[in-house]
C-alpha cells in the first residue's frame, strides 16, 4: 500500500491479517486430524456394522416368524382355551416383531447421517488441506483392549469360519 493509511484502514488491516492467521491455523488442525482414517476406515466401517445389524436383526425376526407359524399349525389342531392361548400368543410375537422394521428404517437413517457427515468432512478438507504437511495426530481407537483380542461380532466377510474356531479350541485342548 502507497501512502498514508487511516487508524480505520490499519485497524481492518489488522483485522484481516488475524483473519488470515486464524484460517491458516484452522487449515493446520484440519490437516493435522488424521480425516483420512475417518472417512476411509472408521465411517464405512460403521456402517457396514450397521447393515451387519440391519441384516442379521432380520434374519432373526424371519425365524422367529417362521416358528410363529408352525405354533400357528399347531394350534389349528388344537380345540378350546388352549388353542385360544396360543392363537394369542403367536399373534403377540408377531406384533413384537414389527420392531425389526422401525430398527431398519432407524439404522438407515443414523447410515444416511453418516455418509453425508463423511461428505461433508471430504469437502472441508478438500476445500482446506494443506498440501506436504504431515500430520501429527494420533489415532484413538474405540476398543480399550491392549491385544485386540476381544472384536465382538465379526462382519460376514471378516469373521472366522467354523473350521478356524476349531481349529483354535483344538490348541487349548
Amino acid at each position: 500500500m502507497q501512502g498514508d493509511i487511516s487508524a480505520k484502514e490499519t485497524a481492518l488491516l489488522a483485522e484481516v491479517e488475524e483473519l488470515g492467521r486464524t484460517i491458516a491455523a484452522a487449515k493446520a488442525e484440519i490437516a493435522a486430524l488424521q480425516v483420512d482414517d475417518i472417512t476411509d476406515s472408521h465411517i464405512p466401517s460403521a456402517t457396514d456394522e450397521l447393515s451387519a445389524i440391519v441384516d442379521h436383526t432380520a434374519a432373526a425376526t424371519n425365524a422367529i416368524l417362521e416358528v410363529c407359524e408352525t405354533l400357528d399349525e399347531v394350534a389349528s389342531g388344537l380345540t378350546g382355551k388352549a388353542r385360544a392361548q396360543l392363537g394369542d400368543a403367536t399373534t403377540r410375537i408377531y406384533e413384537a416383531c414389527s420392531f425389526q422394521d422401525i430398527t431398519g428404517q432407524r439404522i438407515s437413517k443414523v447410515v444416511l447421517t453418516l455418509q453425508t457427515i463423511d461428505a461433508k468432512v471430504a469437502h472441508i478438507i478438500a476445500t482446506f488441506s494443506v498440501p506436504g504437511m504431515a500430520s501429527t495426530a494420533t489415532v484413538v481407537h474405540a476398543s480399550n483392549d491392549p491385544k485386540g483380542l476381544l472384536n465382538g461380532p465379526q462382519l460376514p466377510m471378516a469373521a472366522m469360519d467354523q473350521s478356524e474356531i476349531d481349529r483354535l479350541m483344538a490348541d487349548f485342548g
